[in-house]
């Protein structure tokens, strides 16, 4: 899947990479009620994203990842142009498998994660439109839980993450990001020839921020996303290309992107 988690490990001092290669395009927002608004005509938002996300098997059990993030980023807006390319931020992960699938049980991994935050995320230039800013400047600890199931001719995959930013000054102003919950939900079905139908669900919620001391009314954020896509794999690499649209939200712009990715083993 793009966004979901897959509960199987890669296995002991195996090494998978997968890279992926994101289009995204703005067509408006959501407001803090979660009222849509398209972009005012002649205005343009997109975005071309690059991931690495790698997997290595300490043991059977056991799994420590990777995700680095290099992004470019567009505007237009009331006539002005403004383009900025740089690093967002980065995951580090251990994942323990501990109990594996069989009879009515799923699959069932625990996650640990760390954000760092490599994106640049204060001292925005005035003329660049918001494109500079890449990441939130916060350490953020998250903790979570994948399961999956095989129920033929389909494979369903669920996962949850609750994630806690650490403090950060933002720009002078002592910030705290509200605490923050991933949740996704993915289903496989499998055709012949190798290809495969897939559908998932993708949701983020947050809490509203403090900025010294004082919380933010109506600086919460969320959204829900769709995302189907095709895939093709052999016992080698896995491929798959999907469309991202994002289906409702508060305080999140909406957007429409394309994805292609796949995962090869060492």
């Amino acid at each position: 899947p793009v966004t979901t988690w897959t509960s199987p490990l890669c296995g002991k001092e195996k090494f998978v990479i997968q890279p992926f290669f994101f289009y995204n395009r703005t067509r408006g927002s959501f407001d803090s009620t979660g009222h849509f608004d398209s972009l005012p005509s002649g205005d343009k938002k997109y975005q071309y994203q690059q991931q690495i996300f790698m997997q290595y098997g300490l043991t059977e059990k056991l799994e420590i990842d990777g995700q680095f993030t290099y992004q470019e980023n567009f505007a237009r807006q009331n006539g002005q142009k403004a383009r900025s390319a740089g690093f967002g931020d980065s995951f580090l992960f251990l994942r323990y498998c501990d109990v594996e699938e069989g009879g009515f049980m799923p699959h069932i991994t625990g996650l640990f994660q760390v954000k760092f935050p490599t994106g640049k995320f204060q001292h925005a230039d005035p003329g660049k439109l918001g494109t500079d800013l890449m990441g939130s400047g916060s350490y953020d600890t998250g903790y979570g839980i994948i399961l999956t199931k095989r129920i033929k001719p389909l494979i369903l995959h669920l996962d949850a993450i609750y994630s806690i930013p650490n403090g950060v000054r933002v720009d002078g102003v002592k910030t705290k990001y509200g605490n923050y919950f991933n949740y996704d939900f993915g289903l496989e079905y499998f055709l012949a020839g190798g290809f495969n139908l897939m559908l998932e669900f993708n949701g983020f919620w947050q809490d509203d921020k403090r900025e010294n001391g004082v919380k933010i009314r109506n600086s919460d954020a969320g959204y829900l996303a769709v995302s189907p896509g095709i895939g093709w794999s052999n016992d080698k690499i896995q491929t798959l290309l999907a469309y991202q649209r994002t289906l409702t939200g508060v305080n999140t712009d909406a957007s429409d992107g394309v994805v292609l990715t796949f995962v090869y083993a060492f």
